[in-house]
């Protein structure tokens, strides 16, 4: 659950790789009704319950073994989040586990390594939500460094440009500053080794990248997809010049994202700007995949007890970890 979807993946996990066989989401925008503290107003927990409730009747008709339940930033930093928590068990049965943003780096870090694999080497990822960005480093399945920051996309549209639609340029400027200002704090703190691969999770990089000329998602998840620094930095202003209903007229640019898809590409750029990124390689795989990858690993020994083992001879890509009796 994050903050503008629920989204649910149902998965054969019997090789050892999460293969979907079944997708389905639903629109909340939870974002749009949280307050100022950041407490999720009467309506946005209706939306979440109803929702909730409706991907339970999706489970059920899909015969699910098991089945893990979480919701992101937009709830975890809710100051009432376990009355929120509680409410949509009492309503629908299901409890929503929290991940914290470390979590969520790592999981996320861990589904791009699967997915490139070894060859892709010293590995620095990116990922935009609505509520924070997770950014994470690493040479191993598991990153080295993770952090998540304040700056999801969602987040600093409500606090930074709701004058007016579209924004004022005074609130795009203050915008553009305070995302650098956080950056350029964590660039001297943190010590980001120049990476073999700059890799992007998420369905605000995938925007962004179709948005600067990427192939469209139609093609298949095996197209290499890059967003380019230098192509995105015009589209800060083009973006900022258009109202909403303008953007999601934009190639890729889906409706439910267009109010926010100009701070994600304020955060996007800063990030790039400021970790000295030419350009980001998208990722098909995010936080959904992480998760089933830590449960199947879990489920290990499971697995190899039945005959399934992993298949070493391959690197370099979705398919790497091939199961064989």
């Amino acid at each position: 659950m994050g903050s503008t979807t629920v989204n649910l993946v149902v998965a054969d996990a019997e090789s050892g790789v999460p293969v979907p066989v079944h997708t389905w989401k639903a629109r909340t925008r939870v974002a749009e009704q949280v307050g100022p503290d950041g407490s999720v107003a009467a309506r946005g927990r209706r939306r979440m319950i109803a929702a909730v409730q409706e991907a339970t009747r999706e489970i059920t008709g899909a015969r699910v073994d098991s089945l893990f339940a979480y919701a992101t930033a937009v709830v975890r930093d809710s100051p009432d989040r376990d009355e929120v928590l509680t409410q949509i068990e009492q309503a629908t049965g299901v409890r929503l586990g929290l991940l914290s943003g470390v979590e969520e780096a790592q999981l996320t870090f861990l589904a791009a390594r699967r997915w490139l694999g070894w060859r892709a080497g010293p590995m620095l990822l990116a990922d935009i939500g609505g509520g924070s960005i997770e950014l994470a480093f690493g040479r191993d399945r598991l990153p080295e460094s993770a952090l998540s920051l304040p700056l999801g996309a969602g987040r600093l549209t409500r606090e930074f440009l709701s004058d007016g639609d579209p924004p004022s340029p005074e609130a795009v400027a203050r915008l553009q500053r305070h995302v650098r200002s956080r950056i350029k704090r964590i660039a001297a703190r943190t010590s980001w080794e120049a990476p073999a691969t700059a890799v992007a999770a998420s369905k605000t990089f995938q925007q962004l990248a179709r948005l600067t000329g990427a192939a469209p998602q139609r093609r298949g998840p095996f197209v290499t997809r890059e967003l380019r620094r230098r192509a995105l930095r015009p589209w800060i202003e083009r973006l900022g010049a258009l109202p909403a209903e303008r953007r999601a007229e934009l190639q890729g640019v889906s409706s439910h994202r267009a109010r926010q898809i100009l701070a994600g590409s304020v955060v996007a750029y800063e990030v790039m700007r400021g970790l000295r990124i030419d350009s980001l390689r998208i990722c098909p795989w995010g936080l959904r995949e992480g998760i089933l990858l830590r449960e199947l690993e879990v489920r290990r020994p499971e697995l190899e007890s039945a005959g399934w083992v992993d298949w070493p001879g391959r690197e370099g890509g979705h398919g790497r970890t091939l199961s064989v009796v």
